[in-house]
């Protein structure tokens, strides 16, 4: 099974990873078969948020902008990210990964890969 974790704000994909108000995860088979709603703790690093993910069981975080520190330490993790992906909602976001449609920006990938 895999965990696919959001990061979620205004009801959309966070703009930034780190700055959340919770995390949408949902659980994958074939399907969906269940989905959560988790919280960040409170006073958590972000660059400890990966291995945190890592912790609840996340498999795969889809995300818009990212760090690249960050990028490492879930590579570090061993949880697969999707960086630059169009905000959207989150059913939206997991019908895209489900059909493996999700598409990163580049110049998205670009601002994050050139600072």
């Amino acid at each position: 099974m895999r965990r696919v974790a959001i990061p979620i704000s205004k009801n959309e994909l966070s703009e930034f990873f780190g700055e959340c108000n919770h995390y949408e995860i949902f659980e994958i088979e074939k399907e969906i078969v269940n989905q959560k709603m988790i919280e960040i703790p409170l006073n958590i690093d972000i660059t400890e948020l990966p291995k945190w993910l890592k912790n609840q069981g996340v498999s795969d975080v889809i995300a818009y902008k990212v760090n690249k520190k960050i990028i490492s330490l879930f590579a570090a993790n061993k949880v697969n990210l999707f960086v630059g992906i169009a905000k959207k909602s989150p059913k939206n976001l997991i019908d895209d990964y489900l059909q493996g449609k999700l598409e990163s920006d580049k110049n998205i990938i670009e601002e994050i890969t050139n600072n």
